[in-house]
C-alpha cells in the first residue's frame, strides 16, 4: 500500500481507528524515505508545504528567512529521511527539523534561545504584515470563529515566540500536547503552561466568545 493510497483512504472513525490510520501512514512514509521512493518527496511537499511555511512564518516573523528555511527543511528531509522511523507523525518530525534549523540560524547571530526571536530581533526581523499560506480551514479558524486570517496572524505575532509557537502548533496545526512537547523539546507540563499563558495573553486582544472557544478546545485536549 502506497503513502498516497493510505492518505486517500482516511475516514472518520473512533479515536483508536484514527490513531491506527495515522500510525500506518507514518510507517509508510518512513519506509518510503528509507528506500528513497521515487516521487515520495514531491508528495510530501505538496501535502505539507502550506503548513510548514505557515509554521516558519509565525516562528520567524520574517518572510525572506522563512522561505530560505523552507528550502533547507526539505533538503534536510531528502538527506536525512532515513532517520525518520515513523514512530511519530511525519509533521512532528518535519516541524522539529524546521525549529532546529531556525534556532541554528539565530545562534549564528549570537542569539542563544528561541525566546529571543522577537525580543532580541533587529528592526528588519520585527513582526511585519505577512501573507500566511493556507490550505483550507485550520483548527484555529474553526476555534476562533474569525474569517479575517490577517487579524489572526497580527494578534499572534504580538505574542513572544515561545507562547506563539505552542498556540500555532496546537490550534493551527492540530498537534497534540505530547507532539508539541516533542517538537519543542519541552516537558509536557511546560507545554501546558505556555498554552494557558498564551491564551491569557490573547484575552485582551480577542473577543470573549472567541477566547472561551479556544480555552474549551484546550481543556478537551488536556
Amino acid at each position: 500500500m502506497t503513502f498516497a493510497s493510505i492518505s486517500s483512504s482516511f475516514v472518520r472513525g473512533t479515536p483508536a481507528a484514527v490513531n491506527e490510520q495515522a500510525r500506518r501512514e507514518s510507517l509508510a512514509v518512513a519506509q518510503g524515505l528509507k528506500r528513497q521512493k521515487a516521487g515520495l518527496l514531491d508528495e510530501l511537499i505538496v501535502r505539507y508545504q502550506h503548513r510548514l511555511m505557515r509554521y516558519l512564518l509565525y516562528l520567524a516573523g520574517n518572510r525572506e528567512l522563512a522561505e530560505d528555511l523552507f528550502q533547507e527543511v526539505w533538503m534536510r528531509v531528502l538527506v536525512r529521511g532515513a532517520q525518520y522511523n515513523g514512530q511519530a507523525r511525519f509533521e512532528t518530525w518535519l516541524f522539529s527539523i524546521a525549529r532546529n534549523l531556525l534556532i541554528d540560524h539565530r545562534r549564528k547571530r549570537t542569539m542563544s534561545s528561541l525566546d529571543e526571536l522577537i525580543e532580541g530581533a533587529g528592526e528588519d526581523d520585527r513582526a511585519m504584515p505577512l501573507e500566511f499560506a493556507a490550505a483550507g480551514p485550520t483548527p484555529l479558524d474553526r476555534c476562533f470563529w474569525l474569517e479575517d486570517r490577517e487579524r489572526i496572524a497580527a494578534v499572534l505575532m504580538e505574542l513572544d515566540a515561545l507562547h506563539r509557537e505552542v498556540l500555532v502548533l496546537r490550534f493551527h496545526e492540530d498537534l497534540s500536547l505530547e507532539e508539541i512537547a516533542k517538537v519543542t523539546k519541552a516537558h509536557l507540563s511546560t507545554v501546558k503552561s505556555r498554552l494557558y499563558r498564551g491564551l491569557a495573553m490573547l484575552k485582551p486582544r480577542l473577543e470573549e466568545p472567541t477566547l472561551k472557544a479556544a480555552q474549551a478546545q484546550l481543556q478537551e485536549a488536556g
